[in-house]
């Protein structure tokens, strides 16, 4: 009887050990439903970790879990010009100037958003950490919005609508890969999309 009791506590350990190297945080926002039969068009994810590139590898499987998700007409924004060197390097100015650009396409949805965390934490297990916040902004109920802006004012974006927003941070495995954590996290956030039903306007 004790061993059962105690090969039980070791089954219940372990479980608990699974949910604190595994655990996932989110918040995520329920706007309007979402068509995805509509055009979207990928911006930016900004990039506000300290790992370089980190925006560019979660866009990659950004879209690819988009598209899973029957979102098949979804544009990349253009790359910038290696003479426009400072619009690289500044991940706000970036953003602005795909979307001043984006706005002039006749896209419906936008999806964007912001890494905050991506690295594997110091010892030996060395877990994966991400933190990533994701939104929908509407294109197309803000056409007078394209004439105004510029690729340096930061302020005049955050008057964007946006449909849909969330907000995750994920802790894996000490032996999972950081994109596998990433994959897992955005998975999860965009289950928070409620699309409208086939046929139907958004």
């Amino acid at each position: 009887m004790q061993t059962r009791i105690k090969t039980a506590w070791k089954i219940i350990g372990l479980g608990l050990i699974f949910l604190l190297n595994a655990c996932s945080v989110e918040q995520i926002y329920h706007g309007k439903a979402l068509d995805n039969q509509a055009s979207w068009v990928l911006l930016p994810v900004v990039n506000r970790s300290q790992t370089p590139q980190a925006g560019e590898r979660v866009e990659a499987i950004l879209v690819s879990l988009l598209r899973s998700r029957g979102v098949t007409h979804i544009s990349h924004y253009p790359g910038t010009p290696q003479s426009q060197v400072l619009i690289m390097l500044d991940e706000q100015a970036r953003y602005n100037a795909a979307l001043k650009w984006a706005l002039t396409q006749g896209f419906r949805y936008a999806i964007t958003g912001t890494v905050e965390e991506w690295r594997y934490k110091a010892g030996l297990d060395g877990e994966p950490a991400v933190g990533i916040t994701l939104r929908v902004i509407d294109l197309q109920n803000n056409k007078k919005f394209a004439s105004r802006t510029s690729t340096t004012s930061e302020a005049k974006y955050k008057t964007q609508p946006v449909l849909w927003s969330a907000t995750g941070a994920r802790t894996g495995w000490g032996r999972e890969g950081i994109a596998t954590a990433t994959h897992t996290l955005l998975n999860d956030l965009l289950d928070g999309i409620v699309f409208v039903e086939q046929g139907k306007q958004s």
